[in-house]
Order: structure tokens, then C-alpha cells, then sequence
């Protein structure tokens, strides 16, 4: 499966703002001219990217800036109240909401898509398909070379998303802990940790042993994917919940939002926000 190369987001975070003057709609309502910051995922980053430049090509006057980092960046600033819509590929924690609640935030949860976290392999690698258990053992350095799951002899090499990223946590808790949150289980001591899907995608494109996960939209075929369970991480399977490690992604905002952050959410959920998640390779909740 490949999908359109999205903005290049490099291997830091990295952020787009464009204005443009355009008649607003007026299903959302008129946008004022305070500048609306998004902060978070890079996963959903070029998602979150597409749908406010095409948002702002209607709308007169919005300003939105949207910039990267990892779920935990973007959900530790809007609890520090420096951003307007937190962006995470992971549910925020309870000591999360409990800072909230105590900063005086009154949160909301919008799931704005559905993704499929894509196992990817160097395109050499003849192993076409992975268990939860292998991943599990490979990811937590139990199982070090390739032959132990009917490759080659060769060393695999674990890449995975730094500690910031919500992808990071997911896959941490739901195949290494297997949905135990507070699980002991951690990833390989000789892991490398990197700061975005293209950084892994890269490291794997030129590493023959390389094993590394990435959100499904960013799939392009200079990498191989190896299927899970003997299940392929397309949007079919992971909209009837087929493909075994899908998680909804979502954006964190005040209950209360108004002005072009309430009509950013709103135009994120129509029918035109939703044909932009598909376009982008996740699957629309509507």
C-alpha cells in the first residue's frame, strides 16, 4: 500500500502557516483574526496540516499555525495553556486530566480519524508477516536475530518512536505490556529511539536488518510492510477493526472553544475535513 508523500516534516519538528484571503463559509461561521496553534502528533501532523490549509482557503483571515513534537509536547501545552488544539495519536492519561481539571481546562476528546501502525521492514527482508507475540519479543529484545522468525541470519536492528511520541506509548502498551498500562515490559536496551515516522521510514530504507512501525498514512514503497497476524494494515481492515494494532487519533481542545478553533474542529468533521483524512491515508470516523 502506498500513499502520497505528505509534506516533508524532516527529523525535527516542524511547522507550516499560510495565509489566504478567501469568501468564509458560512455553514462555520465567520473566523476571527487571532492566530490558532496547534501542537503534537506527527503522526496526524500532515493530516492536521492539510486540513488547515484548506480550511484557511476559505476561510478570510484565519491564521493557524501547526507544528509537530509528539502527543506529549502537544498535550503538555495545552495544559500549560500555550496552544488551542493539542493533536495526540494516544488518549491522554489520567494524571493528565487530573492536571487539567486542575489548571482550571475543562478538555474535550476529538477522535478526527482512525489509523492502522504499519510494521515496516527493509524491502531485502523476506519475512512477510509478524505475530503480536514475535513483535513483542523482537520489540523487547527477547528475539535478536531475523532466523528466529524464518529470516535470514542476521541481526535485527528495534527502531522505534522517541518517548514523546503517542505511537511510542501505544505500541508500548498494547504489544509489549498486551494492554497492561502499567506493565513492567520496556522496549530493547539496544533500541534506537527516533523523532518522526520519516526518520524511521529512512533508517529502515538503508538498514537491512531495520524493524520499525510507522502510522499507516506515511507507507510508501521504499520500505517493505510485513503484515500482523497475517493481517494487512489497509483502511478496509482497520475500519472493521480486522488489523490488530489500530487506535483512533485525536485532537485535545476546550469544551467551550469558540471563533475558528470551534469552526476548525467542526470543518475537521465535515464531509470535506473527513475526505482530507482519507485522502491523507487514515480512516475517516464519519
Amino acid at each position: 500500500m502506498k500513499f502520497k508523500k505528505l509534506l516533508s516534516v524532516g527529523l525535527m519538528m516542524v511547522s507550516t502557516m499560510a495565509f489566504i484571503s478567501q469568501p468564509s463559509y458560512a455553514l462555520f461561521g465567520k473566523s476571527n483574526n487571532k492566530l490558532i496553534q496547534l501542537k503534537g502528533s506527527d503522526t496526524i501532523l500532515s493530516l492536521s496540516q492539510s486540513v488547515a490549509e484548506d480550511y484557511m482557503k476559505t476561510h478570510k483571515g484565519a491564521k493557524i499555525s501547526v507544528t509537530g513534537g509528539g502527543s506529549g509536547t502537544g498535550i503538555a501545552a495545552k495544559l500549560n495553556k500555550t496552544i488551542d488544539i493539542a493533536m495526540a495519536s494516544r488518549e491522554m492519561k489520567d494524571a493528565e486530566w487530573a492536571k487539567a481539571k486542575s489548571a482550571g481546562l475543562d478538555l474535550q476528546e476529538v477522535t478526527i480519524a482512525y489509523d492502522g501502525i504499519t510494521i515496516i521492514v527493509n524491502k531485502s527482508n523476506p519475512v512477510k508477516n509478524l505475530t503480536t507475540e514475535q513483535l513483542r519479543e523482537i520489540f523487547m529484545g527477547t528475539v535478536k536475530n531475523w532466523k528466529e522468525v524464518g529470516g535470514p541470519d542476521e541481526k535485527i536492528v528495534v527502531l522505534s518512536r522517541d518517548s514523546s511520541s503517542g505511537t511510542h506509548v501505544y505500541f508500548k502498551e498494547h504489544i509489549l505490556r498486551k494492554g497492561n498500562e502499567k506493565g513492567p515490559e520496556e522496549y530493547s536496551k539496544e533500541a534506537l529511539f527516533l523523532p518522526s515516522n520519516e526518520a524511521l521510514k529512512s533508517q529502515v530504507e538503508k538498514t537491512k536488518g531495520a524493524i520499525a512501525y510507522i502510522g499507516m498514512g506515511y507507507m510508501e514503497n521504499t520500505v517493505k510492510e510485513v503484515t500482523v497476524n497475517g493481517v494487512e494494515a489497509t483502511l478496509a481492515n482497520v475500519k472493521a477493526k480486522k488489523y490488530p494494532i489500530s487506535r483512533a487519533v485525536y485532537w485535545y481542545v476546550d469544551k467551550k472553544a469558540t471563533g475558528t478553533t470551534k469552526d476548525l474542529i467542526n470543518y475537521m468533521l465535515s464531509p470535506k475535513g473527513q475526505a482530507i483524512v482519507k485522502k491523507e491515508g487514515f480512516v475517516p470516523v464519519k
